[in-house]
This record gives C-alpha cells, sequence and structure tokens, in this order.
C-alpha cells in the first residue's frame, strides 16, 4: 500500500477491502488523467469507473486535489523502490552510477506508467513536458517544493548505500541535480512523446558532470 495516507488520505484504509478501494480509485484516476487531463478529471468519474460509491470516495479523499497528491505520493513511492531495486542488483559504484540510474527509471516510468506523463511528483501538467499548473509545485509537502522532497528522499535511499557524506553539501548538490534534470526531461517529452533520446543522454552528461565535480 502506498504511503499516501500520510497527511493525504481523510482515514487510512484498516481493511484489505478498504485498501484495495483506494488502490482502485488512484489506478482509475491515472488512467483518466492519460485519456482527459487534469481539468476534466472527475472525482464522480474515478468513482464510477473503480466501482465505488462517491461517499466512499470522499470517505478517503477530500477532492480531487487531494486524489492526485496522494498518486504523486504513490509514484514517488514506486520510483524509489526501482531505484532501491536497482542498487541491490545493479551494485553501482557511486553517486555518477546512481544518477543514470535514476534517470533510466524515471524515463522508464513517463513511457509506461499511467498517469505519469501528466502528474509524475506532484507537479500537475497541462500536456507532457509542460507547462505545469498554477499551486501545483507543493503537491508533496505543503512547505517544501516537489523536486527538494524528491533530492531529500532519494538522499535517504542512496546515503548508507553508496557511502556518501551526509552533509549540507550533498543536500544542495542533489537538490540542483533534481532541478537540472527535471528541466532537461521535460525538454526531451515536450520534443517525442517518448522522449527525446538526445535529449535524454544529454541530460545524463550534465548530471554527471555536475556531480563528478561535487561528490568526488
Amino acid at each position: 500500500m502506498t504511503n499516501a495516507s500520510g497527511g493525504t488520505l481523510r482515514r487510512r484504509p484498516a481493511q484489505r477491502r478498504s485498501v484495495e478501494r483506494v488502490e482502485r480509485m488512484l489506478d482509475e484516476c491515472a488512467k483518466l488523467l492519460d485519456e482527459v487531463g487534469y481539468e476534466a478529471l472527475t472525482t464522480k468519474e474515478v468513482a464510477r469507473r473503480a466501482e465505488v460509491p462517491i461517499g466512499t470516495f470522499y470517505q478517503f479523499f477530500p477532492d480531487k486535489h487531494g486524489l492526485v497528491r496522494a498518486l504523486a505520493l504513490r509514484n514517488l513511492e514506486a520510483f524509489l523502490d526501482r531505484i532501491t531495486t536497482r542498487l541491490s542488483t545493479d551494485e553501482p559504484s557511486g553517486w555518477i552510477d546512481l544518477a543514470d540510474l535514476a534517470i533510466d527509471e524515471f524515463v522508464a516510468m513517463k513511457r509506461s506508467t499511467p498517469g505519469f506523463g501528466v502528474v509524475d511528483f506532484g507537479e500537475v501538467l497541462a500536456a507532457p513536458g509542460g507547462p505545469a499548473l498554477k499551486g501545483t509545485d507543493r503537491m508533496l509537502d505543503a512547505a517544501l517544493e516537489n523536486n527538494i522532497v524528491v533530492a531529500d528522499r532519494l538522499r535517504a535511499v542512496t546515503v548508507e548505500l553508496l557511502g556518501a557524506p551526509a552533509d549540507p553539501a550533498l543536500d544542495r548538490a542533489l537538490v540542483v541535480a533534481v532541478e537540472a534534470a527535471d528541466a532537461v526531461l521535460k525538454l526531451a517529452f515536450r520534443t517525442l512523446p517518448e522522449g527525446d533520446p538526445e535529449l535524454i543522454a544529454e541530460c545524463k552528461r550534465l548530471v554527471r558532470r555536475y556531480l563528478s565535480d561535487h561528490l568526488a
């Protein structure tokens, strides 16, 4: 079960049936984002397609915004799980390998995960590659911008495995790397629906060189 219940769900699903209902609603939300976009997404249609009463929807989610925020949190957890799995099998030598791995997993999710082209880690895009809808830059945490949260979670997941120093310089470098990668990858998916491979390669090169200078 996603940790979307942390500060997002109105109440935490305790029974298996409730957990399944919440996941179905998130699944249908993701599919509808691909089909109709955020503006045309309705709570009524999500509930209908998930085969739950609209009252059940509002037991768990306050509104459409809360639903999409929960989806963003689930996406982030899925992304981190994919990275953790890769770290356990690929044995990267350091942050440079991790950068390539993280970019590869993000691109793979953009290409295959329902709704991820519209909402990845919080920011709601009017179209793949942007622009972002106003007011969606702090979907993951009301006090922090989405990319700061993503950078912090990446640091928490990998600092022990890779033996990198936990200090302010590392925190700052990761925020800059995430911001830079986010901008270039948006460009890649604006250029081609599946992501321009040359721009994806440039994104890797940019992040690798930056991290090699700051975290060698």
